[in-house]
């Protein structure tokens, strides 16, 4: 039976949490993802899980990482990592990047073969289903082909959202001008629904950057956005060399805004062509790929 919410006490409320509790909850998230809390961000934890606790019926975030640490309850562990992954996303964000990476895509085509892109840390999708609205336009106007396009998470809960292709209109909102939403949304109550064309146009896969092997095949574009800023130097150094050994050489990679490659890893320089982009250095083979 499941254990009904109750309110939380006044005392619980501003009861401060325990080191053993930031602790788990610390350990599971970068045992299980790689990412780590810092000090300064360690008031994510109390923010994040407290709906959480109050869904059980726990008064405080002790009480949630002695049910977490004491009985090995996967569905809690899953629910736990997924409310502390930082899933801020939304439609177009950093418009100027997409404008980068259809450039990028106009170039390769002419190499009469299907473009692939790879979306690493999606979230709930509005990444990859900005890229899909952009390449279905363009598709439309130009007779063009479709892109490849494969988005990954950790999460499942948000790989299940992305499937679903379904947003509050608060979500809608941010980044999709009016036009598009019209296009490419159906009106399903409140929410907003993604159309099937732009659903199908996109591969959705589960995939952990810090400990699965690179997707098959070769990419020729990989995005991963505001993702290694919460990676261990040593992690995101693996993390580079598996997507260079996913990259085809000379293949793009799109980083986050305050993200780079510059003195981290020597698979990627800054690209030559598109500015704030990266290219696979040629020889790169991603050593630490496996």
């Amino acid at each position: 039976m499941p254990i009904r919410p109750t309110s939380t006490s006044p005392a619980a409320a501003t009861a401060p949490v325990s080191q053993r509790a930031v602790n788990a909850f610390s350990a599971l998230l970068e045992s299980r993802t790689g990412q780590q809390i810092s000090a300064y961000r360690s008031w994510r934890i109390d923010t994040a899980l407290k709906p959480l606790m109050r869904a059980r019926g726990l008064d405080t975030l002790d009480q949630l990482a002695a049910a977490l640490l004491e009985t090995g309850d996967r569905y809690l562990s899953d629910q736990i990592v997924d409310a502390l992954l930082n899933g801020e996303t939304s439609f177009f964000r950093e418009a100027p990047v997409f404008d980068l990476i259809v450039e990028a895509v106009a170039g390769l085509e002419t190499r009469q073969r299907r473009v692939r892109i790879w979306c690493a840390g999606c979230s709930t999708g509005q990444e990859p289903l900005s890229l899909a609205m952009l390449f279905a336009e363009r598709a439309e106007e130009r007779g063009t082909p479709m892109p490849d396009i494969v988005a990954t998470d950790v999460s499942e809960a948000a790989l299940a959202r992305t499937r679903a292709g379904r947003y509050t209109q608060f979500e809608i909102q941010r980044g999709l001008p009016i036009r598009r939403m019209m296009r490419w949304f159906d009106a399903v109550g409140n929410d907003w629904a993604a159309k099937h064309e732009l659903l199908r146009a996109m591969t959705v896969r589960s995939h952990n950057l810090a400990a699965d092997a690179p997707l098959p095949g070769m990419f020729d574009i990989v995005l991963c956005r505001n993702v290694l800023l919460y990676l261990d130097p040593q992690t995101k150094t693996e993390v580079f060399a598996r997507f260079a050994a996913a990259l085809r050489p000379g293949g793009l990679l799109v980083l986050g805004a305050g993200e780079t490659v510059i003195g981290q890893t020597d698979a990627f320089a800054p690209s030559r062509d598109l500015r704030g982009l990266y290219e696979r250095v040629d020889g790169a083979t991603g050593a630490a790929a496996g």
